[in-house]
């Protein structure tokens, strides 16, 4: 059953072209990876999917009462924030509904087995203010998660992780998609911690884009052509490196898109 559904979406910012008639599909239940090299608008897309980034043209639909939560970008907290963890993630439980949420015992318990989900039950009671980038990722997975959403949106959330802590936040985005029939969206630069995962790949590049399953699209002949150069895909002990690419190259000014 498709649950969102992008059709011909064009973006521009000034001069440069982002996207020029992207489509796809998310099917309930699939976890698509969102993979290309900075400013191909991998956070936009995310931005224009939540509805506060407006296209230039095309459509995006989700389902008729479907829910969706989103994990952003880390961005370095103000260290005085006075909100302490254990709020932030319950935001995720009920904060889109009006007045102040009640201090039940049903939601404290959903909001600490969703911390120690993520190995963050000690943090409960910190500000957000004080918390480390990593700390920061593993609790706006807790928060995403906590309300069962038909489809998360997440931004890089392996930012900042160490790898032990990426592959244990990549199993629970599986924990739950197995749980929940949640779809995934899950934008990295890295497909590894989560290819046994993965169900399609979205690769966004300044030549266009490609959609399939990870052994479709990660193929040199494909990234070479999206790219026009020579790109390498090396396959080692089922791992997957890109050779060509400036994937992890900084442009200033261009890391937002």
């Amino acid at each position: 059953m498709t649950l969102l559904e992008i059709t011909d979406a064009s973006l521009s910012f000034g001069p440069r072209k982002i996207w020029d008639k992207l489509s796809f599909a998310v099917e309930r239940g699939e976890f698509i990876a969102l993979i290309g090299a900075n400013g191909t608008g991998k956070s936009t897309l995310l931005k224009a999917i939540i509805g506060v980034q407006h296209l230039d043209s095309g459509k995006v639909d989700l389902e008729e009462g479907a829910s969706l939560s989103y994990i952003p970008q880390h961005r370095t907290e103000d260290s005085s924030t006075p909100l302490k963890v254990k709020d932030l993630v319950r935001l995720g439980l009920d904060g889109h509904k009006p007045g102040l949420p009640l201090p039940t015992p049903a939601a404290k318990e959903k909001v600490m087995a969703a911390l120690k989900s993520v190995q963050a039950l000690d943090l409960a009671n910190e500000s957000v203010g004080n918390l480390s980038g990593g700390e920061m990722q593993r609790v706006r997975v807790a928060q995403a998660m906590i309300g069962s959403p038909d489809l998360i949106l997440a931004d890089e959330p392996l930012s900042n992780l160490d790898l032990n802590q990426q592959l244990a936040v990549s199993d629970l985005f599986e924990l739950q998609r197995k749980q929940t029939e949640a779809a995934v969206l899950f934008v990295t630069h890295d497909v590894n911690p989560i290819i046994d995962y993965v169900d399609k790949v979205l690769y966004l590049a300044p030549g266009g884009y490609r959609m399939g399953t990870t052994d479709e699209v990660m193929q040199s002949d494909v990234l070479s052509e999206l790219y026009g150069a020579d790109i390498d895909v090396v396959r080692n002990q089922g791992r997957i490196v890109v050779i060509g690419t400036h994937d992890h190259a900084h442009h200033p000014g261009e890391d937002w898109v």
